[in-house]
């Protein structure tokens, strides 16, 4: 993927980090170590694997962003989805060393941590009546984010109006950790 968009487009500007599963709903007691190894696997060690293709050039050049889609389960417990939950707090951390590593060379790295979107990943709440407004009752917008408004936020952290964050996770949960409801 890294070598075909150099090939198309040149050097490599903006890394996003947007990939993400969780293969397992319930308990901490009850997942597999296969379960959990794909867990950090896809959500962490990707994300590295994939900094590490790009962060050299974009140090030698001296400009680059790198943001990761993390979530606001890297800021709560759950009881049904606590492996992705360690998962994306530990991209935070991930976040937060290599924008220490990679910040004298002005090379960012920030987070987005989405709440609920209106995306596949969260389609069994949507798609459900009764959840989504149960849902809409504890978010103080009183509504499902929308794809566009994490695409704004990595707009923004990707651009000059962001040229001064670095090692942050961004929250866009419609007020959702705030509150306590989720």
């Amino acid at each position: 993927m890294v070598a075909e968009t150099r090939q198309r487009l040149g050097h490599i500007d903006l890394l996003v980090c947007n990939a993400a599963s969780n293969p397992y709903y319930g308990p901490m007691a009850g997942i597999s170590d296969e379960q959990f190894r794909k867990i950090f696997d896809n959500n962490v060690l990707a994300n590295h694997w994939l900094i590490t293709m790009v962060a050299p050039e974009m140090i030698e050049r001296r400009e680059g962003a790198i943001i990761v889609i993390s979530s606001i389960g890297g800021l709560i417990g759950s009881d049904v989805i606590g492996a992705y939950n360690i998962s994306k707090a530990a991209d935070f951390q991930l976040v937060r060393n290599l924008a220490v590593e990679f910040g004298r060379h002005n090379v960012r790295v920030n987070a987005i941590a989405p709440g609920v979107i209106r995306t596949d990943f969260a389609r069994a709440l949507w798609e459900d009546p009764k959840a989504e407004a149960a849902f809409q009752q504890v978010t103080p917008l009183g509504r499902i984010g929308e794809p566009e408004e994490i695409a704004g936020a990595a707009v923004f952290l990707a651009s000059k109006a962001g040229a001064y964050v670095t090692g942050q996770g961004l929250v866009v949960d419609g007020g959702g950790t705030i509150k306590g409801g989720l």
